[in-house]
């Protein structure tokens, strides 16, 4: 409420909007402004919005000039500062002490980002002929900082899914690799029209897995995808696994990262169906459950303890069966949130079925 009753006071607000003829927003225009200030920051104090950000911030504590540096100096500016101003002398004043430093009509407050000094804040005069005081100067600054911190947040989840993606592609199973092209050889003399069909399937099937196009595809794709997969594992069986596949037609358009469905579908195979004798069954499932992409992966293998299904998930299960799902459940936590991990229903020869939920829709998961 602190924050609110200063900018009220600063533009003279009388009930919901401003005074008459003023043009200045109420409530709702100064709730705007701050949304906006945030997506103005939403690259950071080097983004190309930094400028509207700042004319932003001016207009909203109806100040003659803002100035937003970061440790180097000034990035962006609106307004003209006093003349004689020695703005580094400001910043460096800001930065040794880490404060909010107030020299009418200047008043300056530290950005920090996850508790790291990371730029400043110039604030020179205000519609009332005053400079901003410590406190009003460090809720603006808070304003700032917490959108700086949003931009930190979604760049380092960028980096970390990047990361994984890159690990994940890096680790295709060279036992598949192997498998694969020793079934399509013995293939050849007995039945050379299979063999050219697995060729073409495990072509198809690394050229997805290294594909460069995005970082998320349709569950159609990744189904399509899986599916190759799928009859490569067949063929190396020799016919004793079966497949089910049944997918929901309004969750076929349904963006979803890139390789979710193909490692735990691989996982099924290795660590469940391998390990059991005689036949198995793989079954891929998807629908829709109200807002939600539902896509279930389930198997008639050895299982797994519970326990140690929740070390893979949490990291620090045996590293043979590490990589893929814990690679999928932090992706999909990094992507969507934290509630949006892998669920593993298991138990020691009942099979092992992984549940995959996410948003149908969600800003900013599209494929391009």
């Amino acid at each position: 409420m602190a924050r609110r009753s200063w900018i009220g006071a600063r533009r003279g607000r009388a009930g919901r909007g401003g005074p008459a003829g003023s043009g200045l927003p109420g409530t709702m225009g100064v709730l705007r402004e701050v949304r906006l200030i945030g997506a103005d920051l939403q690259d950071g104090l080097h983004g190309s919005r930094a400028l509207a950000a700042t004319r932003r911030i001016r207009r909203l504590v109806g100040a003659d000039a803002v100035v937003l540096a970061d440790l180097d100096g000034p990035v962006a500016r609106h307004g003209a500062l006093p003349e004689g101003t020695d703005l580094d002398a400001v910043l460096a004043q800001v930065y040794e002490h880490g404060t909010v430093f107030r020299k009418p009509p200047l008043c300056a407050a530290p950005l920090l980002v996850a508790d790291e000094l990371t730029g400043c804040l110039v604030v020179s005069g205000s519609a009332d002929g005053r400079a901003l005081d410590e406190g009003e100067a460090a809720e603006v600054a808070e304003l700032v900082s917490q959108a700086l911190d949003h931009t930190a947040l979604r760049s380092a989840r960028a980096r970390i899914a990047a990361a994984d993606l890159r690990t994940l592609r890096a680790q295709i199973s060279p036992h598949f690799v192997h498998n694969s092209l020793a079934v399509i050889a013995a293939h050849i003399r007995t039945d050379p029209g299979r063999a050219r069909r697995l060729l073409t399937d495990f072509a198809d099937y690394l050229r997805y897995s290294f594909s460069t196009a995005g970082d998320y595809v349709t569950v159609a794709d990744e189904l399509q995808a899986t599916q190759t997969y799928l009859e490569l594992q067949r063929a190396r069986f020799d016919d004793r696994m079966e497949i089910t596949v049944r997918m929901a037609p309004e969750i076929l358009p349904v963006a979803i990262p890139f390789l979710v469905v193909q490692p735990i579908v691989e996982n099924a195979v290795r660590h469940g169906l391998e390990k059991k004798a005689g036949p198995g069954h793989i079954g891929v499932s998807g629908f829709g459950e109200g807002p939600l992409c539902v896509i279930e992966i389930e198997d008639d293998g050895v299982g797994m303890e519970p326990e140690l299904a929740r070390a893979i998930l949490a990291g620090v299960g045996p590293p043979a069966k590490n990589v893929g799902l814990a690679n999928v459940d932090r992706r999909l936590r990094t992507v969507y949130g934290p509630e949006y991990g892998l669920v593993i229903e298991t138990a020691p020869g009942n099979g092992t079925k992984v549940t995959i939920r996410v948003p149908r829709f969600m800003r900013g998961v599209v494929t391009e």
